[in-house]
């Protein structure tokens, strides 16, 4: 019996870690990072909540959060982070909101161009002319719908 239940735990551990190191791979194959595994370009993901603006962070203020490198302006804000990282991190993985939502498509974004909804991150494609918060604000609750439709396909 105690050799069952041993062989149970085990096997319990080790779908936990393989789960684990899947959704990792995942992130760090879908989200929006650079060749190191750097979200946002640099920009700190609590600052858009604190502070209401883009805010560059600082390389030696980082935190990686299953395979998705951050940087932060602050320690606070790399703390607030580590306690939550749902709450900051950027939707659709941090591509283009509109796009998501639009096509289904990862469009690169420019981390200046934002807006908070509901609690939640959204980063746009700002452009040549094109900045497409413009047209996500015109048919935002459809898009939003479509996007959070079109990113669970993208992450599966």
């Amino acid at each position: 019996m105690k050799k069952l239940f041993n062989l149970l735990l085990v096997t319990v551990f080790t779908v936990s870690i393989a789960s684990a190191q899947g959704q990792t791979d995942v992130r760090k194959k879908q989200f929006n990072l650079d060749k190191t595994g750097l979200a946002i370009e640099g920009y700190d993901p609590v600052a858009y909540f604190t502070q209401q603006k883009a805010v560059e962070g600082k390389k030696d203020i980082a935190f990686t959060n299953d395979g998705v490198t951050y940087h932060f302006a602050t320690t606070q804000d790399r703390d607030l982070f580590k306690a939550n990282p749902a709450k900051y991190e950027p939707q659709y993985g941090g591509w283009c909101a509109y796009a998501m939502g639009a096509t289904g498509e990862k469009v690169e974004i420019d981390p200046g161009t934002f807006k908070l909804v509901d609690g939640k991150l959204y980063v746009f494609y700002n452009k040549f002319f094109n900045n497409t918060k413009k047209s996500w604000n015109k048919d935002e609750a459809n898009l939003k719908a479509k996007a959070d439709a079109n990113w669970t396909k993208v992450v599966r």
